[in-house]
């Protein structure tokens, strides 16, 4: 069973940065692809950025490319999104994601799913 638990969410004014940290309880966590997720109010779930096994593989959606980092410490089981300028459109729930098959950009791809951490970027 893959545990995977974000923190670092919270409120910040818009400009304003964030670093988000999802830890894994899993011994082949530096095998796996990881990624993050966003659900904003009345929306669906949608891709933020994703982490390769590797460290040297990142993919971002378009709306947070120049913005937004992903890195990982795999000697720590984290991955962490390291988020900058913010804008109010950035506000929702951020899920991190472990394990995919198929497109890893949808989150029907992933195996594990964090509980979320809430992000709330004030105008």
């Amino acid at each position: 069973q893959v545990q995977l638990v974000e923190s670092g969410g919270g409120l910040v004014q818009a400009g304003g940065s964030l670093r988000l940290s999802c830890a894994a309880s899993v011994r082949t966590f530096s095998t796996y692809t990881m990624a993050w997720f966003r659900r904003a109010p009345g929306k669906e779930r949608e891709f933020v950025g994703a982490i390769a096994w590797s460290r040297s593989v990142t993919d971002y959606a378009d709306s947070v490319k120049g913005r937004f980092t992903i890195s990982r410490e795999n000697a720590k089981n984290t991955v962490y999104l390291q988020m900058n300028s913010l804008k109010p459109e950035d506000t929702a729930v951020y899920y991190c994601a472990a394990s995919y098959a198929g497109t890893y950009t949808r989150p029907g791809s992933y195996a594990y799913w964090g509980q979320g951490t809430q992000v709330t970027v004030s105008s």
